[in-house]
């Protein structure tokens, strides 16, 4: 696991870099020093540099970055290839490939050399990687099928420049014209992320997860798709789609657990992690797990994790985290994602990841499974308005407009008004903060629609059920915006490898043929069915029928005391009131503290946007140290 950067000139007589431009390059690199602390090298040359932190996995002692192959290549990979042996027995057998290390970044080096594209989907793992062709001047890159790992670019006069995270380009990007991108704002106050290919600069990108890159000097960024998540309903036996799954996981925990460094796993109440841990166990009995809880009463899995573990025979080590330690560590967090995150559980993500960096290198860990196995509630949401969904249209609209004039608050008025509107109007991912007239009442500007994110989702399902029209969305929106970003940010913060088994060829194959009533039972609110039935006698049954809690956070108690004091005085004196009527926010802020109403996820997701900007663009408050004091010194 690593840090990348990248820049190719382009204009073809360029040479080196100057030393202002090596200056600054070295720089951006070491801005993100964190993800790989065991080495840094830089490469540069005529019209190029790259730049390479590692963070020492497999191959400790060779296997160094920029790695140059075949006298044609210079590669930058962050990642992980778990069947690289294979594919360099292949490699040799078919093409007499040499090497000189141990490692995958060589065999994904000689891979690329002699398949070309048709490597990518050959490729079993995690990756973003860089492929620099010295013969043509051409720049190829790509991303793994679901987004785990982060790939940014930015195209400006000079030339590209690609980088593992967003801040290594900021500087390449300030004298680009334009600056914020308020559609990229707009969609975060939706999705409380901003979705890919979008980041805040509205010059700076990411590669969308699945997709490629080819750069030529003078031909310009040409971005293609080669790896689509389908999920397609097939008739299967059940008992033969369980064993599918169990033999698929337990298959990709051995090939996760590959290193040359300690190994441990992340470890909550439900059932996705504790599977994990449970195949891992098998094959390292002495695993060390960890857990996150606060210590506010009600928001915490400690109690069950420690059952799990006790019962499977593994390690904890939980961590308590309070709320003086999220008022001093947000400023951070908030630095290290880059854009802002409204997700309150990357908080206990973060704590998690430094109490493991303290014991381990790579952990194991569940992300993933909700999105593949259909594990959260609101997926029964199509089950539940099924009577209403099969009404002749004419009997629709007439309980439409019932819904319309019932009083809010009335039993039934949701359900008729969700029940009437097609699922591509109703559901646009597992996080719905501000809808459209919230929205409009917030924002001091128009922007684009939420539809412009997922109307094309719906397009490519519309031969499939709601329910995996709804996974659909999520496994291209919510999966690698919201949940693969903070699990690569929280841990690469503490240069802690995280890898999630479930997003896996072999698992997503046993997962996308599931049909609806595998993974949703009707008349019974369990989620996860085929992972559940899959897992019985591998996790403690009273795991196996737990309900998932997800990192609960006590955001909406924390908005009620010091930590509300705090963000009332940011929107107080905020710069961004030019983008966001922050008088509007601070009043959902006082309904929330007098009890009148939860808007604690709203208010947060604008508080978590303004803390961005005073960090990125007002400047007046630090990425580290206390946040408390705001109105006293802080800012």
């Amino acid at each position: 696991m690593c840090g990348l950067s990248a820049f190719v000139s382009s204009r073809p007589d360029a040479g080196p870099p100057d030393a202002d431009t090596a200056a600054a390059f070295a720089a951006a690199l070491q801005t993100m020093r964190h993800r790989g602390p065991d080495d840094t090298r830089i490469d540069y040359g005529d019209g190029y540099a790259f730049g390479f932190n590692r963070l020492a996995v497999i191959d400790r002692e060779h296997s160094a970055q920029p790695l140059h192959y075949a006298g044609r290549w210079t590669v930058l990979f962050n990642g992980e290839i778990y069947n690289y042996r294979e594919l360099r027995a292949e490699l040799v057998r078919e093409h007499r490939a040499e090497f000189a290390t141990d490692g995958d970044s060589e065999v994904l080096a000689a891979a690329f050399h002699y398949w070309g594209e048709a490597a990518l989907p050959r490729l079993r793992g995690m990756f973003a990687f860089v492929a620099y062709d010295h013969r043509t001047g051409t720049v190829h890159a790509a991303r793994d099928a679901f987004g785990i790992k982060p790939l940014y670019l930015l195209e400006t006069a000079d030339g590209l420049f690609l980088a593992s995270e967003r801040k290594a380009l900021d500087p390449f990007a300030a004298g680009a014209a334009g600056g914020l991108d308020t559609d990229a704002l707009a969609h975060y106050l939706t999705f409380q992320y901003v979705p890919d290919p979008l980041t805040l600069h509205r010059h700076i990108r990411r590669l969308p997860p699945g997709h490629r890159l080819v750069w030529t000097p003078g031909g310009g960024v040409r971005v293609h798709r080669w790896f689509r998540p389908s999920l397609r309903p097939l008739r299967v036996q059940p008992e033969a789609a369980y064993q599918a799954v169990q033999d698929a996981l337990t298959a990709s925990v051995r090939h996760h657990l590959q290193a040359d460094v300690p190994v441990g796993a992340f470890l909550s109440s439900g059932v996705d992690s504790s599977a994990i841990v449970a195949l891992a166990a098998r094959n390292r009995p002495d695993l060390h797990t960890f857990t996150a809880g606060f210590a506010d009463q009600g928001y915490s899995e400690i109690e069950v994790a420690q059952d799990t573990a006790d019962q499977l025979g593994v390690r904890l080590t939980p961590t308590v985290v309070s709320e003086s330690d999220v008022i001093a560590a947000l400023p951070e967090i908030i630095s290290l994602l880059d854009d802002p995150i409204a997700d309150p559980s990357l908080i206990p993500l973060y704590f998690l990841c430094r109490t493991a960096s303290r014991h381990v290198t790579v952990v194991l860990s569940g992300e993933g499974s909700d999105e593949l196995f259909g594990g959260y509630t609101i997926y029964r949401e199509p089950l539940s308005l099924a009577g209403v969904d099969r009404l002749p249209a004419g009997m629709k609209r007439g309980l439409r407009h019932l819904a319309d004039v019932l009083p809010e608050g009335v039993k039934g008025r949701s359900f008729l008004e969700r029940g009437t509107t097609p699922i591509e109007q109703r559901y646009y991912g597992n996080a719905r903060i501000f809808d459209p007239a919230e929205k409009a009442r917030l924002l001091r500007y128009t922007a684009q629609p939420h539809t412009a994110i997922t109307a094309h989702l719906y397009a490519e399902t519309a031969d499939v059920d709601d329910v995996a029209s709804m996974q659909y969305v999520d496994l291209h929106t919510w999966l690698p915006g919201d949940i693969l970003t903070k699990a690569d940010r929280m841990s690469m913060a503490h240069s802690l490898e995280l890898r999630v088994p479930f997003l896996d060829q072999q698992v997503y194959a046993a997962a996308a043929g599931l049909p609806t009533e595998l993974k949703l039972p009707a008349g019974t609110r369990t989620t996860k069915h085929a992972l559940r039935e899959a897992m019985r006698g591998i996790v403690p049954e009273s795991v196996r029928s737990n309900r998932k809690l997800g990192f609960p956070t006590p955001t909406r108690v924390w908005l009620r005391g010091p930590i509300g004091d705090w963000v009332d005085e940011l929107f107080a004196g905020s710069q961004a009131g030019h983008l966001l009527d922050l008088s509007y926010a601070r009043g959902l802020l006082a309904e929330h503290r007098r009890g009148e109403a939860d808007r604690s996820r709203k208010v947060w997701t604008v508080a978590m946007f303004c803390l961005w900007h005073a960090i990125k663009v007002e400047r007046s408050i630090g990425s580290s140290g206390l946040i408390g004091a705001a109105g006293s010194g802080g800012r």
